[in-house]
């Protein structure tokens, strides 16, 4: 059994908490929140004897805890993966886990010296579907591929009434590619690998941060193009192009449903199996690596999650998104 800590009562924290009792494994243990009484409030949904903090250090240095599950900003991620790590915590942070790759180096790296596991929550890369697509094309020629999420923000209005929500800040790191990119980028990298070139085009709001955006992947022989968006909801699916035939997937930040088509006409159904919670899956898969302490398998994943973060770094210089912090970077 898992003991974690919550790290900030955001909305998706509770998704989480769904997710882990649909996953088994996990015991929450304590909540920290700046306000006590915010922490108060979402522990005495889940238990009575579940520890409040309103002071960090004491909520990183809670013995009891073998993992955290940060919640926080996006532009809080980093700071607080690391301020989790050096407490010797095990770490699910939330999508994007990072703003730049240098700051996953550096996290990576105390994961590695504190023997900890750090897992960027990136849950659809976690789910069996995703798996099963790979499969089915290890032996299909990609020609390319149109990848699509895009979902109308429930900030929007706050956004056009003057105000400027987290998710819209450069101070943050929000925008379209950072919060609803990531998810066709990592099945993107999953299923083709790291592209040889990367573009952005990208609708911005007051110069600023992107509502919307079209990212081009360059591999040898095939172009894969991504459409990310907030300001507006796609219906279309997703397409995967091969000298055979054509995939279409549902939809790659949650996947139900994947049939082929070939060249002929005749088509092909994959046996897609949909978890109980969206996030079941990636909790699971946390757990397992935790509890089996699969080292290969993490490695696995975090070379991934720095692949995924290099390309999203170059697509943002490509569109000069820039937030807080980046003119650090050299």
């Amino acid at each position: 059994m898992i003991t974690f800590g919550i790290l900030a009562t955001s909305p998706i924290a509770h998704e989480w908490m769904k997710a882990v009792t649909a996953a088994g494994g996990y015991r929450l243990g304590a909540v920290y929140s700046r306000s006590l009484e915010k922490a108060q409030a979402f522990a005495d949904q889940y238990g009575s004897e579940i520890e409040t903090y309103d002071s960090l250090e004491s909520f990183l240095m809670d013995s009891s805890l073998d993992l955290i599950y940060i919640a926080s900003p996006n532009g809080l991620h980093f700071q607080h993966s690391r301020l989790a790590l050096e407490a010797g915590k095990h770490v699910v942070v939330e999508k994007p886990a990072v703003l730049r790759p240098s700051e996953w180096t550096i996290v990576y790296s105390l994961a590695k010296k504190k023997k900890v596991m750090l897992f960027e929550a990136a849950r659809n890369v976690h789910e069996k579907a995703v798996a099963l697509v790979s499969d089915f094309l290890k032996d299909k020629e990609i020609l390319g591929a149109n990848l699509r999420y895009g979902k109308y923000s429930s900030k929007m209005p706050a956004l056009l009434a003057g105000e400027l929500p987290n998710v819209f800040s450069a101070k943050f790191g929000g925008g379209a590619l950072m919060d609803l990119g990531i998810y066709p980028l990592y099945v993107a990298h999953y299923w083709f690998g790291k592209p040889a070139q990367v573009s952005y085009q990208a609708q911005k709001w007051d110069w600023d941060v992107d509502l919307a955006g079209q990212a081009n992947l360059l591999y040898p022989g095939s172009l894969v193009t991504l459409q990310t968006a907030k300001n507006y909801t796609t219906y279309l699916s997703s397409e995967i192009y091969t000298s055979q035939g054509t995939l279409i997937v549902d939809s790659v930040e949650e996947i139900k449903s994947a049939r082929f088509r070939d060249l002929t006409g005749g088509e092909e159904v994959l046996p897609v199996q949909v978890a109980s919670h969206q996030m079941e899956e990636e909790a699971a898969a946390f757990a397992q690596m935790i509890e089996r302490e699969d080292w290969l398998s993490w490695e696995k994943w975090t070379q991934l999650a720095l692949d995924v973060h290099e390309t999203m770094w170059k697509l943002r210089q490509d569109a000069a998104i820039v937030f807080e912090g980046d003119q650090d970077v050299e």
